[in-house]
């Protein structure tokens, strides 16, 4: 047998409810900043494996260059030519410049 309690027991429910709602916002208002926090730093993490993920492959690349330079007599003749402008005796060296870099240093 149920007693009805009038508006009372209405309330009471009513107010439970509106309590239990508040906390479950006040959590959810509570959480957004490290939920969005979290976020950032989500994207962060894939920036910066992406750079890691550039730098590695740079690194190989240098480290076969390295190792070209070591090994091969060729790539060591290849780099002293285009870098410090050595030629075999008997050779001619002609060097085309930039015209961009000729028009700003004023030689045209």
């Amino acid at each position: 047998m149920r007693v009805d309690v009038g508006i009372w027991a209405k309330l009471n429910r009513l107010v439970i409810f509106l309590l239990v709602f508040a906390i479950v916002l006040g959590v959810v208002i509570w959480y957004i900043p490290v939920i969005k926090n979290n976020e950032a730093l989500r994207k962060e993490i894939l920036i910066l494996a992406s750079q890691v993920q550039q730098e590695e492959e740079q690194a190989k690349r240098l480290e076969a260059r390295i190792r070209a330079l070591r090994n091969d007599p060729k790539a060591v003749e290849r780099v002293v030519r285009e870098k410090l402008g050595y030629v075999k005796p008997g050779e001619t060296m002609i060097r085309f410049l930039d015209p961009a870099a000729s028009a700003a240093s004023g030689l045209f």
